[in-house]
């Protein structure tokens, strides 16, 4: 469906070339002073050097042809030549009309759908999810539906860590604490327990132990080293503990991911892609790719145009050892072979920029990918705590993430109590979708590059630029139309009427930039613009619910067509915050 703002463009720019003057100045905005006009265009300025004509004259004559257009309510020319335009009654509900009509709300889907794989999530196996995997899975799970709700082929891969040192860590403290398990007998030839010898809690003590072991004792470290290589070269009862190491991370991993709602189509690993390694370094060496520097192998990847240093991509350490650069590298030749993908999106801590310029070079550079290949990097700032720091516990640790969900949860259940008499079952499962609006909204509404603060008495506040706030908004509209329907009233989707009042138009005219705001949301991969249109969706019928008397109208069909204004309005707020990834209670 044409976007609104697309319309009103193509009625001016006929209206510049009725008048004898290049159609593209006809070119037209939003308006930045909606005190005066709704749309405002600026083309006759730039068209005085063209046509050497005052820009007053120019528009008062494009103006001119602007009468008696159906789309407009009002057109006029202003000194020193803008044309202010306000958009008539009938045009906007016309408009309403189709878009509820339309299975996407007005949404056209992409006219060449790509296949997308987004890399997003990245924690370490045996290893707590910390609030420091928080934005990683709540963009990337935004990215993902949205570039889907454009009509996009989207695969989420979660790309875990499970491999290299930690995982020989893990495996020497295993082995100190439990000598005797047949996992670390040579001459054991039968099947190994299908029961893990560890818990996920004993899983994530056994780590940070094993890692501040072998930073104090350099034969421990050795050791983990050695069990690192044997892993790595099959010693069967090291593969069969590492794979119960694998399998207790990941069923904690997506308790915890669907606690977020965050949800992954792929459970790709580290080690997925090692066995890619060994032809794509020879591949490498092969083709002139690649060359031995002080015993490593290396890529260069700098260019002319550089005005930072950018160093060589090391794709084998001296000793011949694997980094996350060649990892990288593998997963992308992997992904190729796979899924055949038309972009690759990395969703990952901005700090990580450096090593992503490198990689992508040096993909390009040895032909891992074409150039139609897409490789996008959208990196993200950090989360803080007020003190402006990196969010922490209020004794100074890292803050687990299931921990940051609880205590929000909490917060969310305290004041819907407060607030409400309210069955306390009810009100847990509500507290849980309005905490988890918290947390995503509050996150999301920041552009993904910059940092920002996590603020707990901001961000679970019921006013204000917050997920609860929305959701509110969101459930009034429920309880009117509830209400509505308890008095027999039907809310099957009806006629929408002209406006009435200016907070009715103002509604409408927030409705209409949904297909514009989600296309932009798309291609910038930007959830913060879908934030952005529902909080000023969510103010635009919050003025017209406290002017209207909607409910006790008299006239039958306005009365209709505000319950049908109401469920658009509830239809394109839901979708919003789907694509945001959470969800709206029945009652709050």
């Amino acid at each position: 469906m044409k976007k609104i703002l697309d319309m009103i463009s193509q009625e001016v720019m006929d209206a510049f070339a009725a008048c004898g003057y290049d159609a593209a100045y006809g070119k037209t905005g939003i308006s930045n002073r909606p005190d005066l006009c709704e749309y405002q265009c600026n083309g006759a300025m730039a068209a005085k050097k063209v046509y050497g004509k005052a820009p007053i004259l120019i528009a008062q004559e494009v103006v001119e042809k602007l009468q008696g257009n159906p789309v407009f309510e009002e057109a006029a020319a202003v000194n020193p030549g803008f044309i202010n335009i306000k958009v008539s009654g009938s045009f906007l509900s016309d408009y309403l009309m189709k878009m509820q009509a339309d299975e996407t709300l007005s949404v056209d889907k992409a006219e060449e759908p790509k296949k997308i794989v987004i890399d997003y999530g990245g924690p370490n196996v045996a290893k707590p999810l910390h609030v420091g995997h928080l934005r990683s899975a709540i963009i990337g799970e935004s990215i993902k539906r949205i570039e889907r709700f454009a009509g996009h082929e989207v695969i989420g891969d979660v790309h875990l860590g499970d491999w290299g040192l930690q995982m020989g860590l893990i495996i020497t403290e295993v082995k100190k604490r439990q000598p005797d398990l047949v996992y670390f007998d040579e001459n054991y030839q039968g099947e190994y327990p299908q029961e893990a010898p560890f818990t996920i809690s004993e899983l994530e003590e056994i780590y940070p132990t094993a890692s501040a072991k072998s930073k104090e004792d350099e034969a421990y470290r050795e050791e983990a080293l050695e069990a690192t290589a044997r892993l790595q070269d099959g010693v069967p009862g090291y593969r069969a503990l590492w794979q119960h190491i694998l399998n207790v991370s990941v069923a904690d991993l997506k308790r915890n991911y669907s606690n977020l709602n965050v949800e992954f189509d792929l459970w790709k690993k580290e080690s997925d892609a090692q066995p890619y390694i060994p032809q794509m370094t020879e591949y490498m060496k092969k083709e002139g790719y690649a060359y031995l520097d002080d015993g490593a192998l290396i890529v260069d990847v700098k260019e002319e145009t550089d005005t930072k240093e950018v160093p060589p991509c090391i794709i084998l350490k001296s000793d011949g050892a694997a980094l996350y650069t060649t990892t990288d590298l593998a997963t992308i030749i992997e992904r190729m072979e796979l899924f055949h993908p038309d972009e690759i999106i990395y969703v990952v801590d901005k700090r990580q920029e450096m090593h992503f310029t490198q990689v992508f070079r040096c993909a390009r550079k040895t032909k891992l990918v074409g150039d139609e290949t897409g490789l996008k990097f959208l990196g993200f700032g950090t989360m803080n705590g007020k003190d402006g720091k990196p969010f922490k516990t209020r004794e100074g640790g890292v803050m687990r993430l299931e921990t940051l969900i609880s205590d929000i949860t909490a917060e969310m259940y305290k004041k819907i109590m407060e607030n409400h008499e309210t069955d306390p079952k009810e009100a847990e499962a509500t507290a849980r979708l309005v905490g988890l609006s918290a947390i995503k909204y509050g996150d999301l509404s920041n552009q993904a590059s910059k940092d920002y603060i996590f603020d707990t008495d901001k961000f679970t506040s019921f006013e204000g630029n917050t997920g609860p706030y929305i959701l509110y908004t969101i459930v009034r509209i429920k309880s009117i139309l509830n209400k509505y329907r308890e008095n027999g009233g039907s809310t099957d989707r009806g006629k929408i009427l002209p406006p009435a009042s200016a907070s009715e138009k103002g509604l409408m005219m927030e409705i209409v930039k949904f297909n514009s705001v989600i296309a932009q949301a798309a291609e910038e991969l930007a959830p913060h613009k879908i934030c952005s249109f529902i909080y000023d969706l969510a103010n635009a019928f919050n003025r017209f619910y406290h002017e209207t008397r909607i409910l006790a109208e008299e006239d039958r069909e306005r009365r209709e067509s505000w319950i049908t204004l109401l469920g658009l309005t509830r239809e394109v707020l839901e979708t919003s915050i789907d694509l945001l990834g959470f969800s709206a209670p029945e009652r709050m």
